[in-house]
């Protein structure tokens, strides 16, 4: 019975650290993998919007900029943070664990020791026969002997797997003193970072000042721009409609006012295909930031101004062509009168709109390829500045991108 208990202790022991450091690993590594992303996202940031010095941006681009390299910078330091403390706390749980399991080997030790001495005291050839005739015949005595050498043996193997246990504990324990001391040196940098970061807060305020002294202005011009941004969502949902009512007349429909599209048996089944690949589709250009992301949300400028997004517009690289995210069909192009043109491109019942292009290779009825080059986004040569507007469509509605295009 003594044996089974102990046998169960230990198995647990073992399942429960097994199961917490998996756990801890596990985050750790999500963690790092968020940081190491956001690493990235700064270095691109500060390539592609702070790099070109010799070009002035408006207030309004520049704090945009600003507002949001500062919040990226701060979600580092954060995440940061949380890797030094989760490691921390794996630290002290294993030292614990290590505690205890050299105060259960000291209990097997003394309990070994014992029975080690009261073994050599029995070893006299009168104890032997004296034992052998205690037992009520010789197979009971045989049972007995063999119960004790299997007895010996367990509590020295019990000791084994114990300082096998805690040599292993140990081990990792140094391992994670290790990546505290590699996590403080991160800490130091972060340091740096916050400094780095107070800088770009004065600036932010600075520039945060100087707008609330043109509110008004500032304010127009937000206006403007959502209302043009909302007149190109009406022209692009006007198409769609069309789209939807013609593949409705085509497929022979008697009316025409359904408001999805009649798929022919190759449309759905890249439709099929579109909808497996979300959370993996290619982005629309190779390099970029995601500057305004999808749906409703203050301005950076005017916070108490709210704004709509329909889509994404990601900041990247001057001369940066755009790619085509999936296989389909050129739907149509729009042109502006007051600004540059839009390539909407059909994946079935789902439509890409890429806004704000100089050139575009493709026309009306091509077929494209997955990172097949469809056009090249418009640089403002006035501010360098070099801004795709990018949405997803399901029939006439919009969907966020970032759920489409992998690790948006």
């Amino acid at each position: 019975m003594k044996q089974t208990r102990l046998t169960y202790f230990f198995l647990l022991l073992f399942i429960g650290i097994s199961a917490a450091g998996f756990s801890q690993s596990k985050k750790q590594k999500e963690l790092e993998a968020r940081r190491q992303a956001l690493r990235a996202e700064i270095k691109q940031i500060n390539e592609l919007l702070f790099q070109d010095k010799n070009k002035q941006k408006s207030q309004m681009s520049l704090i945009e900029d600003v507002n949001y390299r500062v919040s990226v910078r701060k979600n580092l330091i954060q995440v940061t943070n949380q890797q030094a403390n989760l490691l921390t706390r794996e630290i002290n749980e294993n030292q614990n664990t290590i505690s205890d399991l050299r105060n259960e080997l000291e209990t097997l030790k003394a309990s070994y020791a014992k029975m080690i001495e009261t073994s050599y005291k029995s070893k006299s050839e009168q104890s032997r026969v004296m034992f052998l005739l205690s037992s009520s015949n010789f197979k009971q005595a045989y049972k007995r002997i063999q119960y004790l050498k299997q007895y010996a043996n367990y509590q020295k193997e019990q000791g084994e797997a114990i300082k096998l246990k805690t040599a292993e504990l140990q081990e990792k324990n140094t391992a994670l003193l290790r990546q505290k001391s590699d996590k403080q040196k991160l800490i130091n940098e972060n340091r740096i970072a916050q400094r780095e970061l107070e800088k770009e807060l004065v600036q932010h305020r600075a520039l945060m000042a100087s707008i609330t002294k043109n509110l008004e202005s500032y304010t127009a011009q937000i206006r403007k721009k959502q209302r043009e941004a909302e007149k190109i969502d009406r022209e692009i949902e006007k198409i769609i409609r069309e789209a939807i009512a013609a593949s409705n007349k085509k497929a022979g429909k008697t009316s025409t006012a359904s408001s999805n599209f009649a798929l022919t048996p190759e449309a759905a089944a890249l439709a099929k295909d579109f909808v497996s690949n979300k959370g993996k589709l290619l982005w629309p250009v190779e390099k970029g930031v995601v500057k305004v992301r999808y749906g409703k949300q203050p301005s950076p400028l005017v916070p108490s101004i709210m704004i709509q997004s329909t889509g994404v517009r990601i900041a990247t690289e001057k001369n940066a062509q755009v790619r085509a995210i999936f296989n389909g069909e050129v739907l149509r192009i729009i042109s502006s009168k007051n600004g540059n043109p839009t390539l909407l491109i059909q994946h079935g019942n789902y439509i890409t709109a890429y806004s704000n292009l100089a050139k575009i290779y493709v026309k009306k009825g091509d077929k494209v390829s997955t990172k097949q080059p469809v056009g090249e986004v418009f640089t403002n040569p006035a501010n360098g500045e070099t801004i795709l507007s990018f949405s997803v469509f399901r029939e006439t509605k919009t969907v966020n991108p970032a759920e489409w295009i992998y690790k948006m």
